[in-house]
């Protein structure tokens, strides 16, 4: 996709500003009203909402507003660079039940 580190670093800061750009248009303020997570459901307050791009930038994800979500913090971090399907793969371990132990 890209000939060097370069083209890639300059594509992801251009896509950085398109996301902070998204960020102040109404379409925004209009999924952060809620105030609800789109991964874990929790109700944290819109104030406490980030901005999560579904594909990461570093998985080839664009700055669109179909693949921006508000996240809370602690989505966002725990599922830093995972594609959709990972993230609730990881999800799904952590409810899984140790059959190991028994």
């Amino acid at each position: 996709m890209f000939s060097d580190e370069t083209d890639k670093d300059v594509w992801v800061r251009k896509e950085k500003e398109k996301a902070r750009l998204l960020r102040k248009t109404h379409w925004w303020n209009n999924r952060v009203a809620p105030g609800v997570c789109h991964y874990c459901g929790r109700n944290v307050g819109r104030e406490k909402l980030t901005m999560d791009h579904l594909v990461p930038l570093s998985r080839g994800g664009r700055s669109t507003k179909g693949n921006i979500v508000a996240a809370c913090k602690e989505c966002n971090t725990n599922k830093k660079y995972l594609l959709p399907v990972e993230w609730d793969q990881y999800l799904n371990s952590l409810s899984e039940k140790p059959t190991d132990l028994i």
